[in-house]
């Protein structure tokens, strides 16, 4: 189906692939994975034609359409949304716009050609064109009043899904997706799972999101060593196989027989999971065909995120009672209610990102609330990690070092020794610990602000959105830390694995009152009588 033949790209020195020859066949789905830096969107650049590689070439089989999930959102703004969608199947919007153009000026002249591209347009279901792109865009949140919007009106995150929509539109043979969950609520993404799961074409995407891999993957395309491997199964498939294979690596002793068993065991244990899966499909049954000699260790780094608690909190965390909040005239909350106790992981929900961003703001302090009130148990303290961390890295003169020092505790935790190794667990290693705090990249950022807050040792942490910039591997060890994490949790995410393993507790927050649960998340968006209740509260 695509074939890449003897891929090298180089950079200056740098070289991110090495000889790569690799097959995308018909009817599987690849989780293009990788570290930061390690080539994931320029290998997807080179396969859509956007780029060219240093040397080597990719071959798609004739007569098969690729389809890109387009990054450009403003590059369809003088088009109408439905236009937009169909312009994803090329050849189908060029046969349409020329006999458009034909049939605006018609005379006998142009007849024959009008009826040579009403051969192909028909040929190519073209008559139901507009009404199957009508029909993604609803299936995807867009109502048919917006089809005929223009583009440069409709508001970003509607964009993504229109873009969405027209990557998938006219089933297109290659299917290659760059971070497809990004700016997507949780109804919409699992809409999408649904619809890659029974895809019967090639996908081949990159995303960070774990649930979503597991959902939609039958295998993983690791990037490492300037080479791509696929593995058959799913990303929680490959990453526990790997880890278990890191362990097998450094226990030389031990024989080969012990660990051939000791992997059929983890193979069974984990066949046997997927097949319970509420989720398991026939694309999804591909783990049949996993291969012993397939499981290798990976040179991946994962961060030792590990969030201590100076004190024991007691009983009562948090008290908030009649909590309302507008912006800009707009209300984003009100009549919030929660009496939170200790123990308690609380994924804070709703579909205004800004609602539950000025949740936090207000519990913090740096935002008043319109009505209402909050008190926070007398043991309690607090560690935030908020949505914007721009305000923490201002400061030009401070390296990584004497950044970390400004939230240090004790003379000893001063200690440059002491603040560098702390920073190498986190992957800042050598001379990157030195680096200005205002050059850093998102996700580095992140993983500094993680560090403030390991270093403050608090027994509640709240966190908005911690999840946004970070790579599988921070994402992963992150997800860890916070389900063996002693003390209480309230956070936002858009990762519905971090939100379904973290949480033991469901607080949605609306313009009309709140839902409260004691239950995980994907108990929550399975219950009928809570999505009922949902559609009420967001009228």
């Amino acid at each position: 189906m695509l074939t890449v033949n003897n891929l090298s790209v180089q950079f200056g020195k740098r070289i991110l692939f090495d000889e790569v020859n690799t097959t995308f066949t018909q009817g599987n789905c690849y989780g293009v994975i990788g570290a930061n830096g390690a080539g994931k969107s320029t290998f997807l650049k080179i396969l859509a034609g956007d780029i060219d590689p240093t040397s080597g070439r990719v071959f798609l089989e004739p007569g098969k359409r690729m389809s890109v999930l387009n990054q450009n959102h403003n590059m369809f703004d003088e088009h109408t949304v439905l236009e937009t969608v169909m312009m994803g199947n090329k050849v189908l919007f060029a046969v349409k716009s020329e006999m458009d153009a034909l049939y605006a000026d018609y005379d006998d002249a142009n007849a024959d050609r009008i009826g040579e591209l009403q051969v192909q347009f028909e040929e190519m279901n073209g008559w139901n064109a507009e009404s199957d792109a009508g029909a993604m865009l609803s299936n995807l949140g867009i109502t048919a009043d917006m089809h005929y919007t223009l583009m440069a009106d409709v508001e970003g995150k509607l964009k993504v899904r229109v873009l969405l929509a027209q990557a998938l539109f006219g089933n297109p043979d290659v299917l290659v997706m760059d971070e497809p969950t990004n700016d997507l609520d949780f109804e919409t993404i699992s809409w999408l799972e649904n619809f890659l799961a029974n895809y019967e074409n090639t996908v081949i995407v990159v995303s960070h999101d774990r649930h979503f891999l597991d959902a939609v993957c039958t295998h993983i395309s690791d990037i490492d060593f300037s080479k791509i491997n696929h593995y058959s199964g799913n990303y929680t498939f490959w990453y526990e196989s790997s880890q278990l294979a890191a362990r097998q690596k450094a226990q030389q002793n031990k024989k080969a027989e012990e660990k051939k068993a000791e992997l059929e065991e983890f193979i069974r244990r984990f066949s046997a999971n997927v097949a319970k899966s509420k989720q398991a499909t026939s694309r999804k049954k591909m783990i049949d065909k996993l291969n012993l000699e397939e499981i290798k260790p990976s040179s991946r780094r994962y961060p030792a995120i590990i969030f201590e608690t100076e004190r024991e909190a007691g009983d009562q965390i948090l008290h908030v009672q009649n909590l309302s909040a507008t912006m800009d005239g707009e209300l984003l909350f009100k009549n919030v209610d929660l009496n939170m106790a200790k123990g308690d992981k609380v994924v804070v929900f709703s579909k205004d990102s800004r609602a539950t961003t000025a949740f936090y703001e207000i519990l913090n302090g740096n935002l008043k609330a319109d009505t209402g009130t909050f008190d926070w148990g007398i043991t309690t303290t607090q560690s935030y990690l908020p949505n914007d961390n721009s305000s923490f890295f201002t400061d030009g003169s401070l390296n990584l070092v004497d950044w970390l020092r400004q939230f240090v505790k004790t003379e000893e935790e001063r200690d440059e020794v002491y603040v560098r190794g702390f920073l190498g667990k986190m992957i800042f290693s050598g001379e990157e610990a030195l680096k200005k705090c205002t050059v850093l990249s998102g996700g580095e950022k992140v993983r500094c602000m993680l560090s403030r807050m390991m270093m403050i040792r608090a027994n509640v942490l709240m966190l908005d959105e911690p999840t946004n910039h970070l790579d599988l591997e921070s994402i992963t060890a992150f997800n860890n830390s916070l389900k063996n994490f002693k003390g209480s949790v309230l956070f936002t995410t858009h990762d519905h694995e971090f939100a379904q393993t973290v949480a033991n507790r469901v607080l949605e927050i609306t313009p009309n009152g709140v839902i409260d649960r004691y239950m995980t998340f994907d108990e929550y968006l399975d219950d009928e009588k809570i999505q009922e209740m949902r559609k009420k509260m967001y009228a």
